[in-house]
Parts: C-alpha cells; sequence; structure tokens
C-alpha cells in the first residue's frame, strides 16, 4: 500500500488524480469490470493498445496501490490473474458516470442506451449488482454470470 506521504497534497481530488490519472488505470479497471478480462494477454488485445512496458506499470502500480490482487491462473501457473480489490470495486460508480459522461458528449460511442438508463434511474442496485457479480468472478457484460446475464 502507498502511504500519503507520497501524494503531493491531502486533497482528495488530487489523491484520486495521482491514483487514476492516466487513461490506462481506469481503462485496466474497466477490463475487468465490464468485460471480465483478468490476465495480461486479455488486457493487451484491448481496442485501445496499450504498450507492454506501460501496461507492465499500470498492473504494478495499481496492486501497489491496492485497487487490484494478483494470483497465479488456476490452470496455468506461468499466468497471472488480476482482480478488483474490495477498494478497486469501490470505483464502479466512478466508471458509471465517465459512461455516462463519455455517451453524452462523445462521437458515435457504443454504449447500449439500455443500459445507461438502467444505470442512471436504478444506479445503486446496479452498483449493488456489479459489486456482488464481479466479486464472484463475473463482468457486466461478459459471460453467463454477468451482470446482463442476470437482468
Amino acid at each position: 500500500m502507498v502511504s500519503q506521504d507520497t501524494y503531493r497534497s491531502r486533497c482528495p481530488i488530487s489523491f484520486s488524480l495521482e491514483t487514476f490519472g492516466d487513461k490506462w488505470s481506469l481503462l485496466i479497471l474497466r477490463d475487468i469490470i465490464y468485460f471480465g478480462k483478468h490476465t495480461f494477454g486479455e488486457f493487451l488485445a484491448s481496442d485501445e493498445r496499450i504498450a507492454r512496458n506501460i501496461l507492465a506499470d499500470r498492473l504494478t502500480r495499481l496492486q501497489a496501490t491496492g485497487l487490484l490482487t494478483k494470483a497465479p491462473h488456476p490452470a496455468d501457473k506461468r499466468r497471472d490473474m488480476y482482480r478488483v480489490s474490495d477498494s478497486g470495486l469501490d470505483v464502479i460508480p466512478l466508471l458509471l458516470s465517465m459512461a455516462e459522461w463519455g455517451s453524452s458528449h462523445g462521437h458515435d460511442t457504443k454504449a447500449p442506451a439500455f443500459w445507461l438508463a438502467l444505470t442512471q434511474t436504478r444506479r445503486d442496485e446496479m452498483v449493488s449488482l456489479i459489486r456482488q457479480t464481479v466479486q464472484a468472478g463475473g463482468s457486466i457484460f461478459v459471460g453467463d454470470k454477468s451482470v446482463i446475464a442476470q437482468l
């Protein structure tokens, strides 16, 4: 865990920016929570095309800040599995808000309208369901244990 002395100030916005100040950290969390990705190779295959060295650095940083945990892959001990910690799950409302803002202000985004409406009208229920689903190894959109499959 990183100590408070490592940060520039005690401002909560500054702390958040120092933790998530690059796009890659939030995209890694998005990949796990939204799409059920858990391995280095799966993150590398994302549309945004993160460089290997940057991905390795961000995974290490997310572990150091306590947002991710790493464990050997159950089927292949040569690979690692990354999971969102309880602290990382607290980022779910932020990701939902960013998706809402991005779909309202971005050009040609791919967010499903029904999902955006659901997260706006039933926010607390959806955050709780997403949290429980991700803790159980699922994601929002992918797999038979996904949030979408449960709705």
